[in-house]
Order: C-alpha cells, then sequence, then structure tokens
C-alpha cells in the first residue's frame, strides 16, 4: 500500500519539459517531478482547514479541500534536526546519533536524493537544512548527501536570510524568506528543464520558527491579537538575539504572518506550476517538522507542544496535491510520519530500498485508496545524551568540519552561527535506552518518561477515544500497555544497534 503511494507521488511530479519555461504536459508512463516541502515548528492545529481560530492559511485550505489531507501525519521526532534526519532517510534520527537540534546525521546514511539521483533525477535543497552544515567541504552538506544543488540555511533564517548557495560563503538576500525559497525553486526548476531531466526539490522553510518577523501586510491581518492573549512567554529578540519575554497576542501576531506569508509562497509555487503545465502531473506535498512551540501554543486541540512525545509535539500537517491522480479530494486518516517519505519515493521510482533497518513504511497505496490503519507501529524517542556525555565520547566527524557558517539572530554563547556535532557510541548500557518515548499500535498510544526520582511514569491512551491525550488508562488495560512496552523496547533494541554503526 505504501509503495502505491509513492510511486503515485513521483509519477504526478516527473513531467520532462523541453525548453526553458515551456512545459508540455507529460506523456503517459513519464516520471513525474517531486516537490517536498516543510514548514519549521508548523504544528497540527496552526491551519484553517484544521480549525484554528486565527490563522489564516488559504492556500493550505485549498489544498486539503482538493488533494489529499494526511489528518493523522507525524514527525518522527518532536523537535527539528531529529525530524529532518527521518525525513531524508525514512530511519529514526536515533540510529544516526541525530538525538536533537545542533546533532548532525552521519555521511554513510543514504538519503531520498541519493536515490532519487540514481533513478536520473536532478536534486535540490533550498531552505533550513540543520543536520550538518551546508558549507562545500562538510561531509553532511546538501551535496555530500546527494543534492545536485542548494541555496541553504545551517539552521533558522528570518526576513533578509543569509544563505549559502552550493556551499559557498554566505549571502544576504533581500526579501521574504518563504518568498525567496520559491524563487530559487522555481529558478531549480526551469533549469532542470533546460536540462530535459526530471526533478526532486526540498524545500525547507525557515517560518514559522521564532524570532518571528512579518510583512506590514501580513502582521495588519491579526492586529486584534494583543488584546486577547496577555500571557508571556519566552522567545528570541530580533534586536539583542538574547531571550526575552513578551505578551503572547503580540508574539501570535508575529508568527501568524509569517505562517501567511509561508502559505502565500506555497500559492504562487502552484500558479508557476500550473503556467509551466506542470501542476496535474507534479506530486506537492507539505508538512511541519514538529508540533508548535511553546510561545505560539494556545493548548487546544491536543495535549504537548514542540519537544514532547504527547500528540501536540508530534503530530502535523499533511497534505498531498495531485490533480491528474486525486482527483476527488480525500482525508486519509491512516497515521503516517515524515520516515514513510523515503520508502514511498522508492516504489513510486521503482528503487529498491536501502539494505539497513528503516523505520517508515511505503504508503503509496493511500493516494489510490483509503487505508483504514497502519501495518506497523510508530515510535517516537527522545535520547538522554546525559550518560552519553558523561563518557567523553569520541567525535564521530572532525569538529572543522561541523562548524557553521550561515549567521542567524538568536545567539549560542555569543555565536550566531550553529555547529554540529555527532559521536561514536560506546558499549550499550541500560542507561541509552531512557528519554521520553512512545509507540502508537492501533488506537492505543503508550508513553514511558522518566521522573525526577528515577522511576519510570506509563500512560496508556485510547486515540480514537481520547486524541486530546486526557485519560490514562492504564489501570483499565494493563495487559495492552505490557504488550506494547515489550514491542518499544525490541524496537530500542534495533535503535541502538544502528547507533552503534552496524548498518555501516
Amino acid at each position: 500500500m505504501l509503495v502505491k503511494f509513492w510511486s503515485v507521488l513521483v509519477l504526478a511530479l516527473a513531467v520532462v519539459p523541453v525548453a526553458l519555461g515551456q512545459f508540455p504536459a507529460a506523456a503517459a508512463g513519464s516520471r513525474p517531478n517531486v516537490i517536498l516541502m516543510m514548514g519549521d515548528d508548523h504544528g497540527w492545529e496552526e491551519t484553517g482547514y484544521n480549525g484554528h481560530p486565527h490563522v489564516k492559511t488559504p492556500v493550505l485550505d485549498e489544498m486539503a479541500a482538493t488533494g489529499l489531507n494526511l489528518s493523522r501525519f507525524y514527525a518522527a521526532h518532536p523537535s527539528c534536526s531529529p525530524t529532518r534526519a527521518s525525513f531524508l532517510t525514512g530511519r529514526h534520527p536515533n540510529r544516526m546519533g541525530t538525538f536533537a537540534p545542533g546533532w548532525s546525521f552521519r555521511p554513510e546514511e543514504i538519503t531520498l536524493a541519493r536515490l532519487a539521483h540514481q533513478a536520473g533525477y536532478r536534486c535540490g535543497h533550498f531552505g533550513k537544512w540543520h543536520v550538518g552544515p551546508v558549507k562545500a567541504s562538510s561531509p553532511t552538506s546538501p551535496g555530500a548527501m546527494g543534492f545536485d544543488e542548494w541555496v541553504s540555511h545551517d539552521n533558522f533564517f528570518e526576513l533578509n536570510p543569509s544563505l549559502s548557495r552550493n556551499g559557498a560563503a554566505p549571502e544576504v538576500i533581500p526579501g521574504e524568506s518563504s518568498a525567496i525559497l520559491v524563487d530559487e525553486t522555481l529558478r531549480f526548476i526551469d533549469a532542470a528543464a533546460q536540462q530535459n531531466q526530471p526533478f526532486l526539490a526540498v524545500v525547507w522553510f525557515g517560518s514559522p520558527h521564532e524570532p518571528y518577523m512579518g510583512l506590514p501586510e501580513d502582521l495588519a491581518l491579526y492586529d486584534d491579537l494583543p488584546a486577547k492573549y496577555s500571557k508571556p512567554v519566552k522567545l528570541t529578540s530580533v534586536a539583542t538575539g538574547g531571550t526575552v519575554t513578551r505578551p503572547q497576542g503580540e508574539v501570535l501576531r508575529e508568527r501568524y504572518a509569517e505562517i501567511t506569508a509561508m502559505d502565500r509562497a506555497i500559492g504562487k509555487l502552484r500558479q508557476q506550476l500550473a503556467a509551466r503545465g506542470l501542476r496535474d502531473d507534479t506530486l506537492l506535498f507539505y508538512c511541519g517538522d514538529n508540533g508548535t512551540s511553546a510561545d505560539g501554543a494556545l493548548g487546544e486541540p491536543h495535549r504537548g507542544v514542540k519537544g514532547q512525545v504527547y500528540e501536540g509535539g508530534v503530530l502535523v500537517p499533511g497534505l498531498v496535491e495531485w490533480p491528474a491522480r486525486i482527483t476527488q479530494p480525500r482525508t486519509a486518516t491512516v497515521r503516517a510520519s515524515t520516515s514513510d517519505l523515503l520508502p514511498t519515493l522508492c516504489a513510486i521510482l521503482d528503487q529498491p530500498l536501502p539494505n539497513r533497518p528503516l523505520d517508515g513504511i511505503d504508503l503509496s497505496g493511500v493516494l489510490d485508496r483509503d487505508v483504514p490503519e497502519r501495518p506497523s507501529p510508530l515510535y517516537f524517542w527522545e535520547y538522554s545524551t546525559t550518560e552519553l556525555m558523561r563518557s567523553d565520547p569520541r567525535p564521530y566527524l572532525d569538529p572543522a568540519a561541523q562548524t557553521g557558517t550561515t549567521p542567524l539572530v538568536k545567539l549560542m554563547a555569543g555565536k550566531a552561527t550553529r555547529d554540529f556535532t555527532n559521536f561514536h557510541q560506546p558499549a550499550i548500557r541500560e542507561s541509552d535506552f531512557i528519554g521520553p518515548r512512545a509507540i502508537i499500535d492501533g488506537r492505543f498510544k503508550l508513553v514511558l518518561h522518566e521522573t525526577r526520582n528515577g522511576t519510570v511514569r506509563r500512560e496508556l491512551f485510547d486515540l480514537e477515544a481520547d486524541p486530546g491525550e486526557t485519560t490514562d488508562l492504564l489501570d483499565q488495560q494493563p495487559d495492552v500497555a505490557e504488550s506494547l512496552q515489550t514491542k518499544l523496547r525490541a524496537w530500542q533494541q534495533s535503535v541502538l544497534q544502528s547507533l552503534s554503526g552496524a548498518d555501516y
């Protein structure tokens, strides 16, 4: 089923043009082009089509109304770098030591760009990277990991971003960042047309991650919010790069302005695909990289925020638009994940799966028909690095190769750039299994995390009856909890074996 979903996705995206700016309709059987987009800290509820009381997302709403709405789509991890690693590899980020933001992945990983490149695709990355430095000398840059070209940033960015083109020194590009990325993507599409190549474009927006910068016309849409939300929240100051406390209404006004600008940029991409004769046969995908950050969360309808394995930390928007294939609007309730992208894409491109453990599955069948239930569990795990760092681990890559170059507003230890890290895993210990973790199997979700006194707290939820995770069923369903915990532990053992380097 999963194979069908992504094979359809790729078939829809591989229309081959004959001249710059001239894109005739694709012939029957031609390979599709693929565009995979992702927002930064964009939670499930922050869309008009999911009933948000304020944010305006008319383009995403139209995609949901006319295409395929993956209503239970998950980021593989509740924070950004790990989810991005899963997106690219089809594997849980802990398998490659991408434990948290700023932890790189490893050069031995096989990305969807490498697989698409083998299938003859021209591959481009645009926007946030955050799984290693984007400089040309980095062993985990987009270029080193399979992309033919890139206009990218080590981390996040706002208005007038500093981006690196193909690993060169960063340059400031004036304008709204989402619009800039779409313009670069369209340039890439035109270049692929000149070379008569199908393309894979990965577009990772910097919005709506804080600190927030909105255009005046977008800010004006939310002028009523400062009077409605007075709770103090912490975020980065645009003026100083340090932490500041501000009323949430002011913050939401700026955050939602960024979401609306990103939505508009996606609209331009759709329009230009149509102008080039590509839209009908292009698979356009969008998701978020984790749940809403604490400064922007309103507490409804799901429990938790970014950084937590509750639904509010991992449930994100998931949309697929492909007019030639998805001719009738449909909402799919099967649980899907960013880890499913690579196996699905392999099915679409008729490429063999990498010969190593994958956590994603082929969901291509979802494009064609309803798939009522995921055939295998979803797993979430925030690896605790405390014991690892106490062991003085050996760096996986030369630290000089892990230094970033692209500046951003937020300072860390006085630096306006981001460095990355990854370590060789010492011998596995019992302490390596800890950290907030969860499994979803069918309708049930088990959540485990360590308490301050060292004991393990377990919570069991029925997501069908209780998607907000308000009622713990552990006492009523102890056998279900035990079964799920056994599966979770076995999966963790597999992940730790990968982390130790066994897959390479």
